[in-house]
């Protein structure tokens, strides 16, 4: 079978590249795989390439490309949805790029993985082909302008496939698509090839992009309380983003310089884990909590809010991680102080995390792959009747007096 993946930058760095990357290498086993990238910004991915996996760039950014000189790069996109976040990043070079590669697509299998990469596939996605939809975003995360976009889009396509059950749950009550499968499947999170942490380590890491959703400022104040009882513990903070110099300041107001670091970005980030005792996060919201599971990969328990909509599918609390609510700094010391003090809590909850973490091995998730392809191709034209039936009674309602 020839699977195509579409992915807005192969070569950037972030969970939705990594997942993609993992199940593009996972699938490969059995099938010919390939990587689109709408965009190209450097000579080599910044993630390990599976030599098997095809990788093909559509528009490349590089300095001195010919693509940079291309007018129609300067030009705003149209086909790209303009409420989608990404949209300044497109322009009618992309738009005409993603089309002409997607209608001589010969894969079986097409899936995007980003809004408006979806409505791309849509539009121009060859119909002999079972058209998919990954949805890395939650449904609320979309604005209601954006929402609406792809409720006309994603009712052409064949599923859509969220990362927890709880996103899937909301897609189906307020975004009906008949004939369109709606369900969720999480991200591969491989076995490191490293050795797991052994708990002993005085340092608590967390990692994501230096935004204000991930409330890495909560995480900081906690900490102090934290570094007031317990001054040989260090906070490691991996990433990178425009909150950085505000972090940074607030290290310096709260004088924790030289225990709380902001180490930059790491890629892979679990060899960083591996040398942790205990990973925090405190999101205002996830779709999945990507880190949350590499961590729990190296055998370190987490403490994370419990945001919608991953953590709580991700964490067993008590067992291999403590789940505090959103936004409660206080209840996220507490959880801090609780792990920190008890070396024997930390050592078993980590044994709990490397045992719960294999759900997320790659062969399990490529099965449930397979067979909604299979499931997809042997009821191809009852969901096609069910969706060209509701679009007939969604006419004969405007036409028809009540």
């Amino acid at each position: 079978m020839k699977i195509t993946l579409l992915l807005h930058n192969a070569y950037g760095i972030g969970g939705t590249v990594r997942t993609t990357w993992n199940l593009a290498a996972a699938l490969a086993d059995h099938h010919d795989v390939e990587i689109v990238s709408m965009l190209r910004h450097r000579a080599r991915p910044r993630f390990e390439v599976d030599p098997r996996v095809r990788l093909v760039p559509l528009v490349d950014l590089r300095e001195g490309s010919p693509d940079m000189a291309d007018p129609r790069l300067r030009e705003p996109a149209v086909v790209f949805p303009a409420a989608e976040k990404r949209y300044r990043q497109y322009s009618r070079l992309t738009d005409l790029r993603a089309e002409e590669h997607l209608r001589r697509c010969a894969a079986d299998v097409i899936i995007g993985t980003r809004p408006g990469i979806n409505v791309y596939l849509a539009r121009f996605g060859p119909r002999r082909a079972l058209r998919i939809a990954q949805e890395h975003l939650t449904h609320d995360a979309h604005g209601k302008r954006l929402r609406g976009e792809l409720a006309r889009r994603y009712a052409e396509l064949d599923a859509v496939v969220t990362t927890t059950e709880a996103d899937a749950a909301v897609y189906r009550a307020r975004m009906p698509l008949p004939g369109v499968r709606v369900l969720a499947v999480p991200n591969i999170v491989p076995e490191p090839p490293i050795p797991p942490s052994d708990g002993t380590a005085t340092v608590i890491a967390a990692a994501g992009r230096l935004v204000r959703g991930k409330r890495f400022d909560l995480l900081i104040d906690a900490f102090a309380q934290v570094s007031a009882k317990y001054p040989e513990w260090t906070l490691r903070i991996y990433g990178a983003g425009p909150e950085r110099e505000r972090l940074k300041e607030l290290i310096g107001e709260r004088g924790l310089e030289g225990q709380a670091r902001l180490m930059g970005a790491r890629s892979p980030i679990e060899a960083e884990f591996a040398q942790a005792s205990i990973v925090a996060s405190a999101s205002s919201a996830e779709s999945f909590g990507m880190t949350l599971a590499e961590a729990m990969r190296c055998g370190v328990p987490v403490v994370s809010t419990d945001c919608p909509l991953g953590p709580a599918e991700i964490i067993t609390p008590g067992v291999d991680g403590v789940l505090v609510p959103v936004g409660d700094g206080g209840a996220l010391a507490d959880a801090l102080l609780e792990l920190v003090s008890d070396a024997t809590a930390r050592r078993h909850m980590g044994q709990a995390a490397l045992v719960s973490a294999r759900r997320f091995d790659p062969g399990p998730i490529v099965e449930r792959y397979e067979h909604l392809f299979a499931e997809l191709a042997g009821d191809r034209h009852v969901r096609g009747w069910r969706r060209h039936s509701a679009r007939w009674r969604r006419r004969l309602r405007r036409v028809l007096p009540r």
